[in-house]
């Protein structure tokens, strides 16, 4: 690992100082931003600091991230920070802009990094609400109704920014089912891909940036996401994030392990736990359970996947002032990590502690519900978290 440490050190010397060192704030505890390891040790998320440092050094190495959370995720901002800061580490390791969603068929938000558009007769479910079996790692669902149904992921970013990622793809794969069949429509020309049991795959002629999904024969289709991907090494960041989700929401997600298949992920990032105690009452007994079933699900699929849990931020309870059960969560996710000897990251006590949401906000990085962050204060939260990241990188010398 000395090999890549020097390495980063030559390249991270070649990136902007703005973009390495993180902004100081007053009530920011800096001396509290590193990752614990609350078991002493942590196997798998040694073995996936060994597949970025044989990235790093050599190239032709695939490595998987996957973030998981709540409207923290969906809004993009947190994860693409995130993403970006990981593809600085060396120039050329973009290995494929990952999971992605027609939000706009579904009648929500599609994350900034990329925008999504629709036409013809969908219907759309989400976790939130019990009774279906069609979703995955998405969250979410959107069932063509006919052939008159069409959606466009576009990977130019709604949020444009000086020296940022351009993201291509050479291969499309479609997660989901149904009758009808699924074609990419690339002006006149209609491409049909290879049909698996829970996939349809797809290899492009060249490289492109955005895709147009349509449907050929008869019946409906079922869309949990679309992967996109690149033939050469690198760093796959995806992001699946759904506003509102809970441990028990992400629980109702049937079809994950089919889709885990193909994502593959070498890290999980846990961001679940907000949306867990927006009600007067708490069971972190229940909390943990529910982690626990997730991750199993998880290890089915890589029983050497490491995780990550950032817990969650400081905010406000409606009408109650501030959330009293923040600390709870930190606590649970911290003995989550133990348990699996996972790695632990905590949020709310780097971002302040209990009441430092109001900080946050007075200082334009969080939002007026003091629930949510500005896009500078998700920048701010991903730049600290990587930071935390890439010093326990350097320390492990």
């Amino acid at each position: 690992m000395r090999r890549a440490l020097v390495v980063i050190g030559l390249l991270l010397s070649l990136v902007p100082a703005g973009a390495r060192r993180v902004p100081r704030q007053p009530f920011i505890r800096a001396d509290l931003n590193y990752l614990q390891m609350p078991a002493g040790k942590s196997p798998d998320y040694d073995l996936f600091l060994r597949k970025l440092d044989s990235l790093l050094v050599t190239g032709g190495t695939d490595v998987h991230i996957l973030q998981i959370g709540g409207s923290h995720v969906q809004g993009g901002t947190l994860s693409d920070r995130l993403r970006r800061q990981f593809l600085s580490l060396r120039y050329g390791i973009d290995g494929g802009r990952g999971l992605v969603f027609p939000y706009a068929a579904a009648m929500t938000n599609t994350p900034v990094s990329y925008s999504s558009s629709y036409s013809g007769k969908w219907e759309s479910a989400t976790c939130l609400k019990p009774g279906n079996e069609s979703l995955g790692i998405s969250g979410m669902a959107v069932t063509a109704q006919d052939t008159s149904a069409r959606v466009v992921i576009d990977l130019v970013p709604k949020e444009v920014q000086l020296l940022q990622q351009h993201y291509s793809f050479k291969t499309v794969d479609i997660l989901g089912e149904g009758s009808l069949e699924p074609v990419l429509l690339q002006g006149k020309d209609t491409l049909r891909g290879v049909k698996g049991t829970h996939i349809v795959h797809f290899d492009l002629p060249y490289y492109m940036d955005w895709v147009q999904v349509g449907f050929l024969g008869e019946g409906k289709f079922t869309v949990r996401g679309l992967y996109l991907d690149r033939p050469s090494g690198g760093i796959s960041f995806s992001e699946a994030g759904v506003n509102g989700a809970s441990t028990t929401a992400w629980l109702r997600c049937e079809k994950m392990e089919e889709d885990l298949r193909r994502l593959m992920p070498d890290l999980v990032i846990f961001s679940i736990g907000i949306n867990d105690i927006q009600g007067p009452d708490f069971d972190a007994s229940r909390f943990m359970r529910r982690y626990r079933d997730l991750m199993k699900e998880i290890r089915k699929v890589n029983p050497r996947c490491a995780f990550l849990f950032t817990g969650i931020n400081d905010s406000v309870l409606r009408k109650h002032g501030v959330n009293p059960h923040t600390e709870a969560v930190q606590k649970a996710c911290r003995e989550l990590a133990k348990e699996c000897q996972g790695v632990f990251w905590d949020w709310y006590a780097v971002m302040g502690g209990k009441g430092s949401m109001a900080q946050w906000e007075t200082a334009g990085l969080a939002q007026s519900d003091r629930i949510h962050f500005t896009p500078n204060g998700y920048r701010l939260v991903a730049d600290l978290l990587f930071e935390a990241i890439l010093e326990d990188y350097y320390n492990r010398r």
